[in-house]
């Protein structure tokens, strides 16, 4: 499941998000969702969130 749809992310999920420092290379960072800064339903680079570690950026892939 891709994170671009606002209804399926929520705190307490674990994603793969990409950190902006990471957005060249892609490299995934794996946590719990704590907050969700995005406030449109969708979005095409993915729905921002904040992970209980702090590290901020856009939710690539939901863990199921």
């Amino acid at each position: 499941m891709n994170g671009q749809n606002r209804e399926n992310v929520y705190p307490g999920r674990v994603v793969d998000i990409v950190l902006k420092k990471d957005q060249s290379t892609g490299k995934l960072t794996r946590g719990i969702v704590k907050d969700i800064l995005t406030n449109s339903k969708f979005h095409p680079r993915g729905i921002k969130v904040r992970l209980q570690d702090g590290n901020i950026g856009r939710v690539q892939a939901i863990i199921e």
